[in-house]
Parts: structure tokens; sequence; C-alpha cells
């Protein structure tokens, strides 16, 4: 049940920071809630790894507790890393 209650957790997070992420970046994102969600767990990681080179838990400390605001603000940060990224590489498509 751990298992997989850590990849509910994942996907719920990654959906909520997802889409604050979302709402915090300027323009429009052409993209599904699918997408979103993948972002936004790939932003928390990024977000992990850039608390750990600040000298954080880094991405032990979002496996530890992803629910607290310090995670959560990380997380954010990284997924807009994450999403701007995203935007230059498919600008150019349709």
């Amino acid at each position: 049940m751990g298992l997989l209650w850590a990849i509910i957790s994942w996907i719920i997070i990654g959906a909520i920071i997802g889409l604050v992420a979302r709402a915090i970046m300027p323009g429009k994102q052409a993209m599904g809630l699918g997408m979103t969600i993948i972002l936004g767990v790939v932003g928390a990681i990024v977000g992990g790894f850039i608390g750990g080179l600040l000298g954080g838990n880094g991405v032990s400390g979002i496996l530890d507790n992803p629910w607290s605001i310090g995670t959560i603000l990380l997380a954010v940060v990284g997924a807009l890393i994450v999403m701007f990224v995203y935007g230059l590489l498919t600008k150019n498509r349709a």
C-alpha cells in the first residue's frame, strides 16, 4: 500500500503544483491536464534538486514531507522552470 499511496500523492501534488505554476506563468500554455501533472511532478523533482543545491534535504525532503510549505514553494519554482523550458521546446510546433 505504501508504493500505491506514494504514486497517488505524486499525481495529486503534480496536479496542484502544475496548476499553480500554470496560473503564475505568463502567457497561454497549450497543454492538457496530463501534461500539467507530468510537468508538475518533474518540477517538484527539479525543485528538490534546487533545494539540495541550496543546502536543504533535496529530493529526499520531498519524499519525506511532500506537503510542507517549503517543499511546495520549491516545487512551484521547479515547475515554472520546467514549463518555461517546455514552452521553449514546443514554441515552433503548431
